[in-house]
């Protein structure tokens, strides 16, 4: 059975750094976040490791894993997300993730899922949802 879950997270920490970039192209850059959730995912620091691209129209994209260590819905455990982006012009920021497969720990073991989020310029806690199950 799917369970439809929400709440919100703030980024606590942003440490980035350049990669490499072409002249009049595109830029890398590496990023190590620290979030914290509330809502059904609490969890007061997570870890997060983010590959981004920017373009030179100001758009770009990003990937990355979220290690997120806490509670779903009461339960205790960690698990992995795998991250998918884009950020447009305006600095909004989409975002689809998922569960990676076997990287639910304690009562969140055989966690599977997927969620998103868009985070407009500005917004402090920024809304998620997610569905998943427990296998």
């Amino acid at each position: 059975m799917t369970t439809h879950a929400t709440g919100t997270f703030t980024f606590a920490d942003w440490q980035e750094k350049p990669v490499g970039e072409a002249a009049g192209g595109a830029k890398l850059a590496h990023a190590t976040v620290t979030n914290g959730y509330s809502g059904a995912i609490t969890a007061s620091a997570t870890a997060c490791q983010y590959a981004i691209v920017y373009l030179p129209d100001k758009t770009g994209g990003f990937s990355g894993h979220e290690l997120v260590d806490g509670e779903l819905d009461g339960r205790r455990g960690s698990f992995v997300l795998a991250q998918h982006g884009t950020f447009g012009e305006d600095g909004t920021v989409r975002c689809a993730f998922e569960v990676v497969p076997g990287s639910g720990s304690g009562e969140l073991t055989g966690l599977t899922g997927a969620g998103s989020f868009t985070a407009p310029p500005g917004i402090q806690a920024v809304r998620y949802a997610f569905d998943y199950e427990l296998g």
